[in-house]
């Protein structure tokens, strides 16, 4: 069930409606973790099973470590937990992966292993870090563990986030358990606004975008360099809209029901260096591979060195958690390298040297497009030829293709970015402040905090200007979103 689909928006009216009927809140809990295996069964049933395997192990083994009081024990818990969850994540995604590369390397000499053909089982990325870190977080003495089955099975199995993200930590949701759930008019307003600006992302950028990025990517010695460009543009943005759109419709479903899930994206094309675009960018993977993987790791504790290799480390697994595939250690490579580049030349300069804002921005903009080639395309000879060309190396023959629209839907993305940076840096000028309510009070919108959702625009009142602006979305989408809706970029990870 896609969030864009209407049997989705039916779904979610039942469970709105439901939970509404329901006054006992552990009878809500119940309904909840049914219907968000109903959601995940419309995926594939069969791997349910596997989802209730990892949400049992870890609710076991949570209890185990907190109740033992050797180290060794506690260790030999977390070591069942993490090995559980890596073992059947490495299975289902990595098998396939694996096998090529060995029958690739030793199949010369004979060796060869049949292929597997496992099946990679919807969100299981996702999933498997959110429980991990429920266990961490309960070795490490930072989360009691629940007391409750229903409330953690609810937790591991709901719906908004399950298929893929954001990731959602145990110390995040599980305090939440103790609210009454249900519409409720403000969460109402406030969570349909979230998933109407995630669904106009989807529908009328990423859908649409899809369109050139998909023939270019898909065959690119037929383009010029300057269609190259322009299909790595188009992918940027539409990979930005697919899944901050996702992430958006995600966090106003759990919104309407009553849950606030974390921000996962903050503008990251707004970024004047690496640093900084990842932490704007998939924000949820990117804290946690911080804490639990590059802290762990040393993370900048044992000296320049080793916070470089830490962080090559964490960035090479980052990459191998997006896909089995080489292309996606590439990327995950060249973002650690850029970020330790970055952590020695801030290091170097001290306070000698400033770099203009908009030249940083540049650079991390080139840097962070030429390194969505390897991302999306199909192999290493693809993102070869298609840097060659972008870097007008080698033959650059191929026929030139630039929609006019895209022009408009890269101003649009432009105007997006630089709305959402206005509302993040007004509270820190009150004159900006002011201008910036009064322009949206026109509208009939204001921006609100929600808490560790972000900042986002919410209505507050119906304006003549505001229903004109209403009316032309809805026009656009009309007549501009493609007859078939893709799934999300996010799915195959």
């Amino acid at each position: 069930m896609l969030f864009s689909s209407p049997r989705f928006l039916v779904f979610l009216a039942v469970v709105l409606a439901v939970l509404g009927l329901l006054s006992s809140r552990t009878l809500k809990l119940r309904f909840l973790a049914a219907a968000s295996c109903f959601f995940y069964a419309a995926w594939d049933w069969r791997f349910l099973s596997l989802l209730f395997a990892v949400s049992a192990i870890d609710y076991y083994c949570a209890w185990r470590i907190h109740d033992a009081h050797i180290v060794g024990r506690r260790r030999a818990w977390l070591a069942l937990s993490l090995c559980s969850n890596l073992g059947l994540l490495g299975y289902f995604k990595y098998a396939n992966f694996f096998l090529d590369n060995f029958n690739g390397l030793f199949g010369a000499w004979g060796s060869h292993i049949p292929a597997a053909h496992v099946l990679l089982p919807a969100g299981i990325s996702f999933y498997t870090f959110k429980t991990m870190s429920y266990t961490i977080d309960v070795y490490r003495r930072e989360l009691e563990p629940c007391h409750s089955w229903i409330n953690y099975a609810t937790f591991v199995t709901f719906f908004p986030e399950l298929i893929a993200g954001p990731i959602v930590r145990g110390s995040v949701f599980l305090p939440q358990m103790t609210r009454d759930i249900g519409p409720a008019r403000e969460r109402m307003v406030s969570g349909l606004t979230l998933f109407g600006q995630g669904l106009i992302k989807k529908l009328l950028f990423a859908d649409r975008l899809a369109t050139i990025a998909d023939p270019i990517f898909g065959n690119p010695a037929l383009y010029a360099p300057a269609t190259i460009w322009c299909g790595v543009l188009a992918y940027a943005l539409q990979i930005y809209c697919d899944f901050s759109g996702y992430s958006d419709m995600a966090i106003g479903t759990a919104r309407m029901i009553g849950y606030d899930l974390p921000e996962n994206f903050r503008m990251p094309y707004t970024s004047s260096s690496i640093t900084e675009f990842w932490r704007r960018w998939h924000i949820t993977l990117s804290t946690w591979l911080r804490d639990y993987l590059y802290i762990p790791l040393g993370g900048n504790r044992r000296g320049h060195l080793r916070m470089h290799v830490n962080l090559m480390l964490t960035m090479l697994l980052g990459g191998l958690w997006h896909g089995a595939s080489w292309n996606f250690v590439l990327w995950g490579g060249l973002h650690g390298f850029a970020l330790a580049v970055h952590k020695l030349f801030v290091k170097w300069r001290g306070q000698r040297f400033q770099v203009p804002v908009w030249l940083g921005w540049m650079l991390t903009f080139l840097f962070v497009l030429l390194t969505w080639v390897p991302f999306r395309a199909r192999s290493f000879a693809a993102s070869l030829l298609m840097l060659r060309k972008m870097l007008f190396l080698g033959d650059l023959s191929g026929g030139l293709w630039s929609p006019t629209w895209l022009r408009w839907l890269a101003a649009a993305a432009v105007l997006g970015h630089l709305m959402g940076w206005l509302m993040e840096k007004a509270p820190q000028a009150p004159g900006m402040d002011k201008l910036l309510s009064r322009g949206l009070d026109w509208f009939g919108f204001r921006w609100s905090a929600l808490g560790i959702s972000g900042v986002y625009l919410t209505p507050a009142r119906v304006t003549v200007a505001g229903s004109y602006v209403v009316c032309l979305v809805l026009l656009l989408l009309f007549y501009f979103v493609p007859m078939n809706t893709n799934p999300f970029i996010y799915f195959q990870f």
